[in-house]
């Protein structure tokens, strides 16, 4: 081949190679539209993680770039990847009952049923409880039962402290708490440093809404989801057990182990869903970011793990009622115009 055919043909593919990445390039101004309505709707922070490297970050309000800010319920998605890194270890499995542990619920036929699965999923029939003032572990396996496993979502806190009683009873033998456990087995791992989190100096974090992290360090566990399980070029856990916090289940295909789905929910359950959004930070289906997960908290918390878009996105906020719309900010920073 002529020397200037070889050129134009190499010329040619380097360009085939480079139209996907340019075609991607990060929409700046996009990003700003996205901010300033999350700004306007009392948010403090928006930052953008395309392929692990932040891209976009901008802080408002009380936002500060150093400054920790409440998950809320977005701490509960850390639950489930310790409960997976638990299967990992073989400590236990999500589809054995709860009582195998919690033995003095083997006398009640109703939760001798409950699987593990089914109270991380929020489908134990187990009551949600009150939101601002979680019981203690010990406290919590006398939740009363208000339906029958796998019936009914039933959103709260109370499961959460069941699951870290169960954790506890699991890690006794080992003589290791709840807290040096999640610590060992995936804030460690994953390199995340927390500001602050409640009960975890005594060995019992509150797993419901205890956590307070910077948008970055919240960012490294949406970035470790969207890996498939990876951090810093080691899997922590195996991809195909982080998979299983992204089932729905049959009483409500939004919601998998202590995280969001994409994707849509039977009629019957979708006035309950949108409560949940406008009050206690739950999520509708946001359409075209198929296989996008979301930790979600009050106040519009948000971790948004979109893998179509190698993007991982945060925001913080203050937002109250129907302040802040998911699928507004979400079509404002992929570069939807402006409403």
């Amino acid at each position: 081949m002529p020397l200037a055919a070889l050129l134009a043909a190499l010329l040619a593919a380097l360009l085939a190679a480079a139209m996907p990445l340019l075609a991607q390039r990060p929409d700046l101004d996009a990003f700003r539209r996205a901010a300033e309505y999350s700004k306007g709707e009392r948010g403090d922070a928006v930052l953008v993680m395309i392929d692990g490297r932040v891209v976009f970050e901008d802080y408002h309000n009380s936002g500060a770039a150093n400054k920790t800010h409440l998950l809320a319920s977005g701490t509960k998605s850390f639950t489930g990847v310790m409960a997976i890194a638990a299967v990992e270890d073989g400590l236990l499995a999500l589809d054995e009952p709860v009582s195998q542990t919690i033995r003095e619920w083997q006398n009640d036929p109703q939760r001798a049923a409950i699987t593990i699965r089914q109270l991380l999923s929020l489908t134990s029939g187990i009551e949600g409880g009150p939101q601002l003032s979680p019981p203690s572990y010990a406290e919590a396996v006398t939740g009363a039962m208000t339906a029958a496993p796998g019936t009914r979502f039933q959103y709260g806190p109370i499961p959460f402290q069941v699951f870290g009683e169960l954790m506890r009873r699991k890690l006794a033998p080992q003589k290791e708490t709840v807290g040096a456990y999640l610590q060992r087995r995936v804030l460690g791992p994953i390199a995340i440093k927390t500001g602050f989190w409640r009960g975890m100096a005594q060995g019992e974090p509150q797993l419901p809404h205890g956590a307070y992290l910077t948008a970055r360090e919240w960012a490294k566990l949406g970035e470790f989801v969207r890996l498939g399980g990876v951090a810093s070029g080691r899997q922590v856990v195996p991809a195909d057990l982080l998979q299983e916090l992204f089932k729905g289940s049959a009483v409500n295909p939004a919601y998998g182990i202590t995280w969001w789905l994409n994707v849509d929910v039977p009629p019957e359950l979708r006035a309950e869903i949108r409560q949940l959004q406008n009050n206690m930070g739950g999520m509708d289906r946001v359409p075209g970011l198929e296989g996008m997960v979301t930790a979600a908290g009050a106040f519009k918390q948000r971790l948004y793990v979109i893998p179509s878009r190698r993007m991982v996105v945060v925001r913080f906020g203050n937002s109250v009622g129907k302040q802040f719309d998911d699928a507004e900010f979400l079509g404002l920073l992929m570069g939807s115009p402006p409403r």
